[in-house]
């Protein structure tokens, strides 16, 4: 019998969003299914083009339509629609930008600027639809660090038309005031400025607008709250405890301002020196992961203290424009993954409230890895166990579910070398065998738990 319509959107029913906890036939995904004699094709439309897992989902709807009696050839066409968040506000001023994500800091010297620069690229490479808006009055530093060459002009609209650098729209008041020149402004003026980078700025379509904010809590941040409502904002910070007392602050006016926090970015996070190879924790490490995890708040990554992301962002070429394929450059890009990731779960109505998220993760020792949840559950892993575990392709066949790893293979003492979040929902284990493909679904961690304890 030939395979039927609804054949197909049942074995893909099987394929789960992972960010937003339902199956992708039931979030409309699945669009455009068309079959001839033993041809199949359709695409999977995501909520992001910056989906850390649509290989793996792609990977997985082929071999479960594959296996469909009948079906010889399946083409799928991987697609993404960026979905808007919805305000009167915000449509009437800049009606064809999707998503307003603010980059702030509680302090000045965290690197915000060159985070925020490098994730716009990541997102624009990504595939997303990206513009970046310098609201840093008193020290504006895009066009330097976007090695900007063009001013912005002035279109038939009577908009101004942003220079375009690297993908990336731009604006800046350091187009605007002469050099050598200070802005000195007060509170209305400060507003007036955010009002005529949003309105008087001829955006177009995007996907996303990143908002360089100034470090503190001040005017600039009040007013963009007030002016329109925000997707969420990203909180840099670096590694020490103290840095994050003082991000706090931030976090705690955007709560109050009704701001979504998208997660936090842990800046400067480990020196590697270059003739020794060994890690050094100039300014410790972990600070964000561990307020995240106790907080509940998202956190979207680390990036390195590094000197080649210094030496490019002063040369006008951030990292992840002129070594895409550096270990620097791969930190901004999963760091750009894991904020889509969180916009996409922002706009389409949030993740299941139930399911369990780690509220620590800790190694007691290089045998043992510890997870303590949010609803107060205590797993104790062995960490061969959970290399044994992996389920990614190269270790378990998609389509039988057949382990393809052979046991034998795995060292005794094979530990995780790194431990990553991959959005709010899997963990990312880098292990000592050399395996790195591993992704560790929230509940496929809690499957495997061994020794557990109650705490709450």
């Amino acid at each position: 019998m030939a395979v039927k319509q609804e054949d197909i959107l049942k074995v893909l029913s099987q394929i789960k969003d992972p960010d937003l906890g339902k199956d992708i036939v039931a979030l409309g995904f699945v669009k455009d299914i068309k079959i001839c004699d033993d041809a199949v094709s359709f695409s999977i439309e995501l909520t992001t083009p910056a989906c850390p897992v649509k290989d793996q989902m792609r990977d997985q709807a082929y071999h479960l339509a594959m296996a469909l009696p009948g079906v010889k050839h399946v083409n799928i066409n991987m697609t993404a629609q960026v979905r808007q968040t919805q305000s009167q506000q915000k449509d009437e001023l800049i009606p064809l930008v999707k998503n307003v994500v603010p980059v702030a800091s509680g302090k000045g010297g965290v690197g915000k600027s060159t985070v925020s620069a490098n994730l716009a690229i990541a997102l624009s490479k990504l595939g997303a639809k990206v513009g970046l808006m310098d609201a840093d009055v008193y020290g504006p530093s895009i066009p330097i660090l976007m090695g900007s060459k063009e001013a912005p002009k002035q279109g038939s609209n009577g908009k101004i038309i942003p220079p375009v650098c690297y993908g990336v729209k731009i604006i800046s008041m350091a187009f605007f005031v002469p050099k050598g020149e200070a802005v000195i402004w007060r509170g209305p003026m400060l507003t007036k400025m955010v009002d005529q980078f949003l309105g008087m700025v001829d955006w177009g379509e995007l996907d996303y607008l990143i908002v360089d904010l100034p470090p503190g809590t001040g005017d600039i941040q009040l007013s963009l709250c007030q002016r329109i409502p925000l997707t969420g904002a990203v909180i840099v910070s670096t590694p020490q405890d103290l840095a994050f007392q003082v991000a706090e602050k931030a976090i705690i006016m955007f709560k109050k301002l009704n701001t979504p926090i998208l997660g936090l970015v842990e800046n400067m996070s480990g020196f590697i020196c270059s003739h020794c190879g060994e890690r050094e924790e100039i300014f410790g490490s972990g600070g964000a992961r561990r307020y995240g995890m106790a907080t509940n708040v998202p956190f979207l990554g680390e990036i390195p203290l590094a000197t080649d992301i210094r030496v490019f962002s002063d040369g006008g070429k951030p990292i992840v424009e002129s070594a895409p394929d550096s270990a620097s450059a791969q930190a901004f890009i999963k760091v750009a993954e894991n904020l889509a990731a969180q916009v996409s779960i922002q706009t389409m109505g949030g993740a299941d409230p139930n399911r369990p998220v780690p509220n620590e993760i800790t190694q007691p020792s290089q045998s043992e890895v510890r997870i303590v949840w949010n609803d107060g559950r205590e797993s104790i892993y062995s960490t061969r166990d959970l290399r044994l575990a992996c389920q990614c392709a190269s270790c378990v066949d998609e389509v039988t579910g057949q382990k393809r790893l052979n046991e034998s293979t795995v060292p005794k003492d094979v530990h995780p070398v790194a431990i990553e979040p991959v959005g709010r929902y899997a963990i990312h284990f880098t292990w000592s065998d050399g395996h790195r493909s591993g992704i560790y679904t929230f509940e496929h961690l809690r499957s495997l738990d061994k020794g557990v304890k109650v705490g709450k």
